[in-house]
């Protein structure tokens, strides 16, 4: 699929996607950081715990107001608030004012307004797309958000220490031409909108997502991936702690390699093979069935991260985290695309909001792996790592192609 077939919602969403998640990244990763210098460790921990949950149910309620209103508008209102706490939070750096309850003020009402406009962007891309053609936009949009982070990352590096203000004065900025963009350019192909089945607002909300969650393939599969991104996650949590203590530094003439170092040679492969691979994989999976490809694009991804949990040598932990991220090039787009096409047309902003739960909970799953690795050593967790993998792969699978599935994927894809 070539870019000028693309629709121009999906060009719309790519492009300024690129550009938010670029800067938002150079951000957004340093968070921890600032707060702790800001307020200390322990209070800067509670308080960004409190923002996931805060961000997890608000995006619950976004995905309720998707499919209740027009989401272009819902895109327009959420994206234009979230560019103003931007400013906010560039004002409270400047020196002159170092106002820390402002910034952390503007962070959190960021995290809700940024939540509760999520669901619509995903549902428009939905709504943009066909069965036939969601694998190769997915599989697009899976490559920008690699080399967006890339981007980010190195900007971060770059700007964050010693030009913060300005750092932040490009957020704002970027983020101010969104709604801009989505004003002038999106529009909102929205054909069916939820109707309020009960009085009560907490009621009608409470019955949406009783419907996703009754609804088992569905479950299954938001599960499955669960398990299955919690073993990326854990890259950064539980792989990352053990490197730093007990990774055994090379030495490459003078530069040394610790494990900290370790760590980050292992994102930035990671990344740069998702760049540079990810339509060469994707023109080659075209070819076969999409039930085979995202059973082995599993399997050859849970085989690399099995391996990488209690890898000790700079080779291994490089070789399999190249067969995991080859692994994840295969199963990701399918996923993606098989979820998509589950999602009943009058719901679509409420089951993507639902399926948000796969990455909130693998984040808990992955720090919850620090705490078991203090008791289990390297060996073990990749026992266990392996079991959870296993199960998210039957979850996955099945829930993606039983028959009851399939079914209705026929009738939504009917519908559509």
């Amino acid at each position: 699929m070539k870019w000028k077939d693309y629709p121009r919602n999906i060009k719309v969403r790519l492009i300024t996607s690129f550009f938010n998640r670029g800067v938002s990244s150079a951000v957004m990763p340093f968070m921890a950081l600032f707060f702790a210098q800001e307020i200390g460790k322990v209070a800067a921990g509670l308080f960004l715990i409190g923002t996931v949950f805060v961000g997890f149910f608000v995006n619950l309620i976004g995905g309720y107001i998707s499919d209740r209103f027009p989401r272009k508008k819902v895109l327009i209102m959420t994206s234009s608030l979230s560019a103003l706490f931007f400013f906010f939070m560039t004002a409270s750096l400047m020196p002159a004012a170092n106002w820390i309850w402002l910034f952390a003020a503007a962070y959190v009402a960021y995290i809700v307004t940024s939540s509760l406009g999520r669901p619509a962007m995903r549902a428009i891309i939905i709504d943009s797309t066909t069965p036939e053609n969601r694998k190769a936009v997915y599989a697009i949009d899976y490559w920008l958000i690699n080399l967006s982070l890339a981007v980010g990352a190195a900007l971060g590096g770059l700007l964050y220490i010693n030009h913060q203000v300005e750092l932040f004065l490009l957020l704002f900025l970027t983020s101010a031409f969104l709604p801009v963009a989505y004003a002038i350019w999106l529009d909102d192909q929205q054909e069916y909108h939820l109707k309020k089945q009960h009085e009560n607002v907490f009621l009608d909300l409470f019955h949406n997502y009783k419907v996703a969650f009754q609804d088992r393939p569905f479950v299954k599969v938001v599960v499955g991936s669960m398990f299955i991104f919690a073993a990326e996650f854990s890259l950064n949590s539980y792989i990352g702690v053990r490197l730093a203590e007990s990774f055994d530094p090379v030495s490459i003439g003078s530069f040394e390699i610790g494990g900290v170092r370790m760590l980050s040679i292992l994102n930035i492969q990671n990344m740069l093979l998702v760049v540079f691979f990810t339509f060469f994989i994707s023109k080659i999976t075209d070819r076969f069935n999409n039930k085979k490809v995202l059973f082995w694009g599993l399997v050859i991804y849970s085989a690399g991260y099995v391996v990488m949990t209690s890898a000790d040598t700079w080779y291994l932990l490089l070789l399999f985290s190249i067969v995991a991220t080859l692994g994840e090039l295969m199963y990701s787009p399918i996923r993606n695309a098989e979820q998509a096409n589950m999602m009943p047309i009058d719901k679509r902003g409420s089951y993507s909001a639902f399926s948000n739960i796969s990455f909130s909970g693998a984040d808990l799953i992955a720090r919850s792996t620090i705490i078991l690795g203090a008791y289990l050593i390297p060996s073990m967790m990749s026992v266990y790592m392996g079991g959870i993998l296993m199960l998210g792969t039957f979850l996955v699978y099945t829930g993606l192609f039983s028959k009851k599935a399939e079914t209705k994927k026929l009738v939504v894809t009917s519908a559509t």
